[in-house]
């Protein structure tokens, strides 16, 4: 069974920084690709940035240019550099990692980012 492990979220000041990190247990393969979504309260789920395993990448364009995502595929990490953080983007952070581009795709517990302004 995967397991995802979600690290890094906290309370930042507006213009600051931080860094989510998503540990994935259970599985030998590198997964085909692995996303970080968010949520805010009353709002939808929404994808906030998607690496494949080639290294392609795509971002909402509220964070493009903010954020960064990248991997570690021997590690079977993703990791989300977030700067300049905003008070919008507050919201709980969730890593999504997809086994083939068809399914199976599973989910982290979520991790909590405030930004005060």
């Amino acid at each position: 069974q995967v397991q995802l492990v979600e690290s890094g979220g906290g309370l930042v000041q507006a213009g600051g920084s931080l860094r989510l990190s998503c540990a994935a247990s259970g599985s030998t393969l590198s997964f085909n690709a692995m996303a970080w979504y968010r949520q805010a309260p009353g709002k939808q789920r929404e994808l906030v940035a998607r690496i494949e395993l080639g290294d392609n990448t795509n971002y909402a364009d509220s964070v493009k240019g903010r954020f960064t995502i990248g991997r570690d595929n021997a590690k079977n990490t993703v990791y989300l550099q977030m700067n300049t953080l905003k008070p919008e983007d507050t919201a709980v952070y969730y890593c999504n990692a997809l086994v083939f581009a068809w399914g199976p795709d599973y989910w982290g517990q979520g991790t909590q980012v405030t930004v005060s302004s």
